[in-house]
């Protein structure tokens, strides 16, 4: 129910966003959707730069600079701040990169990996994570060990046991999911970190998709680094993410692209890695005071529910089963296609392009354990029309 005065989600709210009103759009959790109002903002701020650009770059920006005077408090410190509050923990604590994966990037690359050593994964890991943790291991004669998690998911104490089972003499780091991305699971991050430091492996979260899907106590999760994307579920712009560091690992820690910051500390290090458009990241705080002026709990609210049921009746309606437990949802849920629309990628690939070209609905559609699955996002210019509309495309070619 909404509070008197607030605008009712659903279709009404495509006009805070410029999506084409052409096209059904489910696939929020790819790349996001930035909403207008955000996007005006960066405007405001790109026409700032413009009329002072050294300036502002030079000077109000960050402190890594050519010298002289700065402006205080520097204007990423002051993002860097408000993100912070939203999630939880410290500005001196977080610091901006594009997105998660050059997070997750920075601290691999950053750790002294040892011939023999072991970065432990899941299978519902990330590609290009995946892809980054097998670089940095090849390249320091590490290994990559992948622990199989089960799905459907019900019980998040398994899926505990199951990364504590992967766990050897050698692991130096655990990559853990926050919310998976192609199986759309919130794993139990505590309870897996908790384990894992209790055996003194250090835990590195992707949480690409937890902000503004998940309320956020970074620091009372009990983990060394958190990288995040805002660009996603917090309205930021692309490309927008973060990268949160406890204190004590914060010393070292290096940012993907080295630059005048080097050495200087872990703020300056990452505020200032070369000339580029800073506004996506200023902006952020734009995305996360409208969610807050709609109200972040019901934002949450709405989405997983309207994800929760739209899975449930598409199942329904296809004949297949949703099998993973509700508690372990966010505003994506991913469940099973019918096994006539086939079982590869490329078959995969088909019917996302036949999705989008004929029935101008946009979803994200992948092949996995030899059958396809379809990931649903809601967000609160969503309803169960739109849904509906998915439902009936899949079933007229099943």
């Amino acid at each position: 129910m909404k509070a008197p005065g607030l605008p009712s989600f659903g279709r009404a709210m495509r006009e805070e966003w410029a999506l084409d009103p052409a096209i059904t759009y489910l696939n929020h959790g790819t790349v996001g959707a930035t909403p207008k109002r955000v996007l005006q903002a960066q405007q405001a701020i790109r026409e700032e730069i413009e009329r002072q650009p050294s300036r502002f770059m030079l000077r109000d920006l960050a402190r890594v600079g050519v010298g002289g005077r700065h402006r205080e408090p520097l204007r990423l410190r002051e993002a860097a701040a408000a993100v912070a509050a939203f999630v939880g923990a410290r500005g001196d604590d977080l610091v901006f990169t594009d997105n998660a994966t050059g997070a997750v990037n920075a601290v691999l690359r950053s750790l002294p990996f040892q011939p023999e050593d072991e970065i432990l994964l899941s299978d519902h890991a990330y590609g290009g994570v995946a892809n980054a943790a097998a670089f940095v291991a090849r390249e320091r004669g590490a290994r990559v060990r992948i622990v199989e998690l089960p799905f459907p998911a019900r019980e998040p104490e398994r899926i505990v046991e199951v990364f504590a089972g992967g766990l050897s003499a050698h692991t130096r780091l655990a990559i853990v999911d926050h919310i998976t991305s192609e199986s759309a699971l919130v794993l139990p991050v505590a309870r897996i970190a908790e384990c894992f430091q209790s055996r003194g492996v250090p835990v590195l979260v992707d949480g690409a998709h937890a902000p503004g899907v998940l309320p956020l106590d970074i620091p009372a999760l009990g983990v060394d680094w958190y990288a995040g994307n805002l660009h996603k579920w917090a309205w930021a712009p692309r490309s927008c993410g973060f990268l949160w560091a406890r204190a004590d690992r914060q010393q070292g820690l290096h940012p993907p692209v080295i630059s005048w910051g080097l050495d200087q500390g872990f703020t300056d290090e990452f505020d200032w890695v070369g000339t580029r458009d800073p506004s996506p990241w200023l902006v952020a705080p734009e995305g996360i005071a409208f969610m807050r002026e709609l109200g972040i709990e019901r934002v949450r609210a709405h989405n997983h529910a309207l994800a929760w049921d739209a899975a449930n009746r598409l199942c329904a309606r296809w004949g297949t089963a949703l099998e993973t437990a509700e508690a372990m949802s966010g505003a994506m849920v991913t469940l099973p296609l019918p096994e006539g629309l086939g079982r590869v990628k490329e078959d995969a690939q088909g019917l996302r392009d036949a999705l989008l070209f004929e029935d101008r609905i946009e979803a994200q559609v992948h092949a996995w354990r030899a059958r396809l699955w379809v990931r649903l996002s809601a967000q609160i210019y969503n309803d169960s029309s739109d849904f509906e509309r998915l439902e009936t495309a899949v079933a007229a070619r099943a």
